[in-house]
């Protein structure tokens, strides 16, 4: 199993961190990584450190990486615990002021810099909308709002110090994004802010859209309570019982 890293192009760029880190966990994704790369590339804001994660792919992903490899301030390929891992070693690596997680089939939408262009507290969590080809929640996610629906990651930016405070449980194999987002959002050392801009183009037909995760759903009233408190607990749990008796309630 080939294992290769590459430097960090931050060591070129002096001691300034790259506004953001764009973490891409990939695995025989070398029919959709190109585009996934060329959205990135073709970015107005140009302050991106590059990380990409391979679980050792077998397909031609790495001739894709090495293609590009210029452009990519570091990657590996090496057996991992899936896609979760992946990103928890991507998030140990980056150095951005802000960090963004996207998928190989995911594509950046201008959007993207259109955002970028608005960050000035390094303490504040912004996102915006997403692009897709299917229906997605869009708009400002509250406290409750977010314990009723999972967001979507690929339109948040976190900053820097959400990830050296929590990480990805491995316990969850389709939410654990959607776990620490209830972490993240329960915490009001971290200031959230919304922008209604579409930043990325999201497939429908990826993993979460694919896979289920009943751990997750079983432990999110758990979850909920530890973050949000008991009221928001409490709420919840009312709430979910009025919803789960309509037919086409996607609330769990």
């Amino acid at each position: 199993m080939e294992k290769s890293k590459q430097v960090n192009l931050n060591n070129k760029q002096g001691s300034i961190p790259p506004l953001i880190s764009i973490i891409i966990p990939t695995y025989n994704s070398a029919t959709i990584l190109e585009d996934c790369l060329t959205s990135i590339f073709s970015q107005k804001e140009k302050r991106i450190q590059i990380i990409i994660i391979d679980g050792g792919s077998t397909d031609g992903t790495l001739d894709v990486i090495k293609k590009h490899q210029e452009h990519i301030s570091y990657w590996v390929s090496e057996p991992d615990k899936g896609i979760y891992d992946a990103m928890n070693k991507g998030a140990k690596i980056a150095n951005g002021k802000w960090v963004y997680f996207m998928g190989a089939d995911d594509r950046l939408l201008h959007g993207f810099s259109e955002m970028a262009a608005l960050f000035t507290d390094e303490d504040t969590l912004y996102y915006g909308d997403v692009a897709s080809n299917g229906e997605m929640l869009q708009g400002p996610f509250s406290n409750y709002r977010l314990a009723k629906y999972c967001m979507n990651h690929q339109t948040i930016f976190y900053p820097a110090r959400v990830f050296k405070k929590y990480t990805y449980s491995m316990r969850y194999k389709v939410y654990a994004d959607y776990a620490l987002n209830l972490q993240v959002w329960g915490d009001r050392q971290i200031k959230k802010e919304y922008y209604p801009i579409k930043v990325v183009w999201y497939d429908l037909g990826g993993f979460s859209a694919t896979n289920n995760d009943e751990l997750f759903k079983k432990e999110k009233p758990m979850l909920i309570q530890q973050s949000m408190g008991l009221l928001m607990y409490i709420r919840f749990l009312y709430k979910r019982l009025k919803e789960q008796s309509k037919p086409e309630s996607n609330f769990f």
